[in-house]
């Protein structure tokens, strides 16, 4: 299978790109397992919409529906705080029939899962053993890994202030942690199978520069101020750059190898 490059921003995305991309999804059953952040994301999807039936944007609660040709299902999972309860809801709705209905499935945690102490390489491999399991029980569903996002790093008087009385600056030692996680996540799954980089769109300016900070020398990912209002979530901004990416890369992902039906293989 050739694979589309991973999704590290350099540039915007262009207009007629998205506009392509939502062409070619409208063919396509794509299932997203999310929370907040992916809610943001889905609003930018809605936003970049030519008309309302384009593409279908449905939250799915029933494994069993089914899903049409040109829709984004998209679900809820788990627990924030509880990354390992994402993943235990987002293999029993595939298993229970969901895998059935999609070409396409991806499942993403937020930035809330990772605190400072979070055992990244555990998680992963959690994570890894899940969808190692998921590919091989549902062949014909092209899984996607997303990295983990990012929030802003709190600077200025106020990170001098907590650091001066022993408190913990925003985002600093989480921020750390998913970049662990999600260079696992490159390691494992770059130039293999498909990786959105959503943590690398959160990072990066238009022009390919990169937002970063300091611990002990090494310099770490977060995101730029300009895509979040509150450190975390995605903005206006912010859903714009993520959903016109996505909708590019799910678009670039090659067509789903559909089983041949028994009549047609028993022809000679």
């Amino acid at each position: 299978m050739v694979l589309p490059r991973s999704a590290v921003a350099t540039a915007e995305e262009k207009p007629d790109a998205t506009r392509a991309g939502l062409e070619r999804l409208s063919q396509r059953r794509v299932f997203f397992g999310h929370q907040s952040v992916g809610g943001n994301i889905l609003e930018g999807v809605h936003a970049l919409l030519p008309a309302p039936d384009a593409l279908s944007v449905v939250e799915v609660k029933d494994p069993a529906a089914t899903i049409p040709a040109g829709t984004l299902a998209h679900a809820f999972v788990g627990q924030n705080e509880q990354p390992e309860t994402k993943l235990a809801h987002f293999e029993r709705l595939l298993d229970g029939g969901l895998a059935k209905q999609v070409d396409v499935a991806l499942v993403k945690f937020c930035y809330i899962d990772f605190t400072s102490s979070t055992d990244a390489k555990a998680l992963f491999e959690k994570y890894r053993a899940t969808l190692a399991g998921l590919k091989s029980r549902h062949p014909g569903v092209t899984f996607v890994h997303v990295t983990a996002p990012l929030t802003t790093v709190q600077r200025g008087a106020k990170a001098w202030f907590n650091e001066l009385r022993g408190r913990p600056v925003f985002g600093v030692g989480e921020n750390v942690s998913r970049e662990a996680f999600n260079a696992l996540m490159r390691r494992t799954y770059d130039g293999k199978e498909p990786l959105f980089d959503l943590a690398a769109l959160e990072s990066s300016q238009a022009d390919g520069s990169r937002e970063t900070y300091e611990v002990n020398g090494r310099a770490y990912p977060a995101m730029v101020p300009a895509y979040s209002d509150d450190g975390g979530h995605l903005n206006a901004q912010g859903r714009t750059r993520v959903a016109s990416a996505l909708v590019t890369f799910l678009a670039s992902l090659p067509e789903p190898q559909r089983e041949a039906p028994a009549s047609a293989k028993a022809q000679p």
